[in-house]
């Protein structure tokens, strides 16, 4: 089964407070939790949830800029995106980036100033 491109399918919320914000989504929705981070980036995966539903996590920002809540687009090309997004009118924020697992994102604005992500799984 080949990936689906250009589908909402993974969100994100970063936060400075990550304990509370993991007890409030765990008291709100029953979302548990399991550790995809690293000590120097702590990140908690949502533990799957219903068939069909996406997947997400919280990482903790540490002081690295202001909280949010971001979802993720999969593309094929994170660079190639980007590029398509300032000549579309966006913002790229976050160049495209590997993380320790291989996967590639990327942070931009849209033209009204909406955070939005884009990402490519390993190996893509």
């Amino acid at each position: 089964m080949s990936a689906i491109t250009s589908g909402v399918n993974w969100f994100e919320v970063g936060t400075d407070r990550p304990e509370e914000t993991r007890r409030f989504y765990t008291e709100l929705f029953g979302w548990a939790y399991g550790e995809q981070g690293t000590p120097e980036e702590p990140y908690q995966v949502v533990e799957p949830g219903p068939e069909g539903s996406i997947q997400g996590g919280i990482r903790e920002i540490r002081g690295a800029g202001p909280n949010y809540a971001v979802f993720y687009v999969q593309v094929a090309d994170v660079a190639q995106t980007c590029r398509q997004a300032e000549s579309a009118g966006g913002r790229v924020l976050v160049p495209a980036t590997e993380n320790h697992n291989g996967l590639t994102f990327a942070h931009l604005h849209d033209p009204a100033g909406n955070l939005i992500g884009v990402y490519s799984p390993p190996g893509a």
